[in-house]
């Protein structure tokens, strides 16, 4: 999944918590009058004279219907690409299902409008898992079980049952699906890669002679002789902080093994974990040594990307390697034999294992049928045709024999022109093709399947993390409901904690460490903590619930 694309939403995600109440007032009020639409029928159309459901066979390639259908699809981002059937993909499954999108976006107050009575688009995708639209979508979405049960019960063997189970409401129903969800099973493959390693420039680590940089004392030792070595060069780099922590907060974490639960399977503090807090005051103490630059704490992405693509930084403990693949081949390519590689970095004082997290099973983007819905036999067969195996790798890699072939161990590859195109004209790529981009039902599993799927600047970082991955199921959606009294407190214990980290590991001294520290543990005590934690532990139990986890 594109970080920037993650980027711009969470920036969107701001306008949701100031409108968010407005939101609430409407769909709260569904089903007591009004324009209510969960006191109406469902517009189930007929198919007698269309085809014959059949659990073996994919709806859309029984359905007899000659007339094209239109149909309208709001996604909630401005940036969404709105051409439908102008590319390769699109215009094949055009053809495939003989159907036509208008695509609409909008930001969030757009999105309210079709809550405040408005005609609701006959399909529509949202980003916010914990918002009331999502936990209200029985008021006026279509379930897919009832979908597929009547139109395309072929649908129940491309969805994952464990994300269906995952996104039920308490009417036991499925409402929306979406893309880049991870079950258990996905996980076991040993198909998802890890995004995440403490990487070091080849030169500079052959140089020192391969040093461990493990605990503690190694790391620092290790930081101190770059400096003195390599003097025109950052020592050791990070994901901008920007408004959360980067990847020294939850991802250092789990780079070192912080456990996700407490010892009665309930919420965790990983924040105050004494494994996290020595090596935090490892950070500190490097930094109080010039090894951690000011510049760091202040560089916003663009500024972080361009001292990953020019090699300034001779160790980066980075999250996102996909996304700073382009820029990691760039600098690979114009300095053989000092690309960045992945080693094992630091490592627990406590002795625990990495825990590295991907995409969960919440995922990303969440798409839904309305109760609007023209034709609710067609829009569950798009369903099914994009999360098919035909429709996986028509998103991914176009048609075979036109933009991709097989080769003889079965790996997918880009045909020349095709790759040449997408490394040399990503603009035309991107409006001829659409490979990669329209990715309602993407999955990480997928990228598996080809060598072309990641740059060669990355397949040895994602080797390295073979074996290290965690899923971190039960900490999804935890947080108190939005609009609670909690919630709000939440928000401001995090923005708390990341000013604390960063005055952390800037501290001049342990003693200002120390305080500021303190000072944290205070704010927790003073903004209900003790409630959100219950809150969050009720949650996690009903995580396990769902996943049949004992």
């Amino acid at each position: 999944m594109d970080k920037k694309m993650n980027r711009t939403f969470a920036t969107k995600g701001l306008k949701l918590c100031i409108s968010l109440m407005a939101v609430m007032l409407v769909v709260s009020g569904c089903g007591s009058g009004g324009n209510s639409k969960s006191g109406s029928k469902n517009n189930m159309v007929s198919i007698e004279d269309r085809y014959t459901p059949d659990p073996e066979k994919p709806a859309w390639t029984l359905d007899k219907k000659e007339e094209t259908t239109e149909l309208t699809w709001y996604v909630n981002a401005d940036w969404w690409n709105t051409d439908f059937g102008k590319d390769v993909v699109t215009k094949k499954i055009k053809e495939d299902l003989n159907i036509n999108i208008k695509f609409i976006t909008g930001d969030d107050t757009k999105l309210n409008t079709f809550f405040a009575g408005g005609k609701m688009p006959d399909l529509l995708t949202i980003f916010d898992s914990n918002s009331q639209i999502v936990q209200k979508a029985a008021n006026w979405a279509v379930p897919l079980n009832d979908l597929a049960e009547k139109y395309d019960p072929y649908f129940n063997k491309v969805a994952a049952q464990d994300t269906l189970n995952w996104f039920q409401l308490k009417d036991g129903k499925t409402y929306g699906y979406p893309n880049y969800s991870n079950t258990q099973a996905d996980y076991d493959s040993g198909n998802i890669p890890a995004k995440t390693a403490f990487i070091v420039r080849k030169d500079v680590y052959e140089a020192l002679g391969k040093p461990s940089m493990g605990t503690p004392e190694e790391f620092k030792s290790v930081l101190g002789k770059i400096k003195t070595q390599f003097p025109d060069m950052i020592p050791f780099g990070f994901n901008s902080i920007g408004e959360g922590s980067g990847s020294l907060g939850d991802v250092l974490q789990d780079f070192i093994g912080v456990p996700l639960e407490d010892s009665n399977g309930g919420f965790y503090n990983r924040n105050l974990d004494e494994d996290y807090l020595a090596w935090l005051r490892t950070l500190n103490a490097v930094y109080r040594d010039g090894n951690i630059s000011d510049d760091s704490f202040a560089d916003d992405g663009t500024a972080f990307e361009e001292k990953v693509k020019s090699g300034k930084y001779a160790t980066i403990f980075l999250d996102g390697t996909p996304q700073q693949g382009g820029n990691l081949q760039i600098f690979m390519s114009g300095n053989p034999g000092k690309e960045y590689i992945a080693i094992d970095g630091p490592q627990s004082t406590v002795g625990n294992q990495p825990t590295l997290n991907q995409s969960g099973i919440t995922g990303w983007m969440i798409s839904y049928i309305t109760k609007d819905s023209k034709d609710p036999a067609k829009a569950i067969q798009l369903f099914t045709y994009l999360l098919s195996e035909e429709g996986q790798m028509l998103m991914n890699y176009g048609i075979e024999g036109e933009t991709y072939k097989k080769n003889d161990q079965g790996k997918v590859e880009l045909l020349p022109a095709i790759k040449d195109l997408q490394l040399n004209n990503a603009d035309k790529f991107k409006k001829d093709y659409r490979m990669g981009e329209f990715m309602f039902f993407g999955h990480d599993r997928h990228k598996s399947i080809s060598d072309d799927a990641f740059p060669e600047s990355i397949k040895q970082m994602q080797e390295w993390g073979k074996g290290k991955l965690k899923p971190h199921f039960i900490l999804e959606n935890i947080n108190p409901d939005q609009g609670t009294p909690e919630a709000r407190a939440l928000t401001a214990i995090n923005t708390n904690w990341n000013t604390s980290l960063v005055s952390m590991i800037r501290s001049k001294s342990e003693a200002e460490f120390d305080s500021t520290l303190t000072s944290y543990k205070s704010f927790l005590d003073a903004n209900s903590w003790d409630k959100i934690v219950e809150i969050r532990s009720e949650k996690m139990k009903l995580n396990k619930e769902k996943l049949g986890i004992k």
